[in-house]
């Protein structure tokens, strides 16, 4: 088959602005539990677009770990591609995409460092194998070959035979929503998309053509 034959006919939802709630954030938490409550693999999964310190565009898969004080929160390798880029430019955007949904939401904003006490307070929650691995990946870096990287996890495990504490350039980053998007597939590729916009007075709402 033709990737130009590839077909999908959305059929199932529809969105008005009177569905929408006044608030992104809270649309979006309700969004966010209505695909966790379809069973859907990685709900929280979400696309971060960075730019580079050379101007050139990167995306990637991360996972949402938080909504805290209305910010979107992930965490990473404080020297990997996306957090050095995100300390050159903090504008980032966010993209999550719910297939059987047919829903996407995309988020644009600015990226600030959590600080020490939150990042402490998600790295404890890891599972320990996810805690290990934390200290023996240098994420981005040239790896010569797997075997590298598993006697670096076990150096790791030898290092840390109980309590495995953050390491000091592991973290996260927190984004505050300047903009956000949400679309409902519709038939014939006449999708509802409604833009949230962030004013002086709160959000203004506004109808988008597909």
């Amino acid at each position: 088959m033709r990737l130009a034959d590839l077909r999908t006919q959305y059929r199932d939802g529809a969105l008005e602005l009177a569905d929408l709630d006044p608030d992104p954030l809270r649309q979006f938490a309700a969004w966010l539990a209505d695909a966790i409550a379809a069973g859907l693999l990685e709900p929280n999964a979400m696309g971060l677009a960075t730019v580079d310190p050379d101007g050139a565009p990167s995306l990637r898969m991360v996972l949402l770990k938080g909504l805290e004080h209305g910010r979107f929160v992930f965490y990473t390798h404080l020297e990997s591609r996306k957090a050095l880029a995100l300390r050159g430019e903090a504008r980032c955007a966010l993209t999550f995409w719910w297939d059987a949904l047919e829903r996407q939401v995309r988020v644009e904003g600015v990226a600030a460092p959590v600080d020490d006490a939150t990042a402490d307070a998600y790295f404890a929650l890891r599972p320990r194998g996810s805690q290990l691995a934390a200290w023996a990946s240098l994420q981005s870096r040239p790896l010569a070959d797997r075997g590298a990287l598993t006697q670096a996890l076990a150096e790791a495990e030898a290092r840390f035979p109980e309590a495995v504490p953050r390491p000091p350039f592991w973290g996260g980053f927190a984004v505050t929503a300047h903009a956000m998007e949400f679309w409902q597939g519709r038939a014939s590729r006449l999708h509802d998309r409604f833009r949230y916009e962030r004013g002086a007075d709160g959000w203004v709402r506004s109808r988008l053509a597909p």
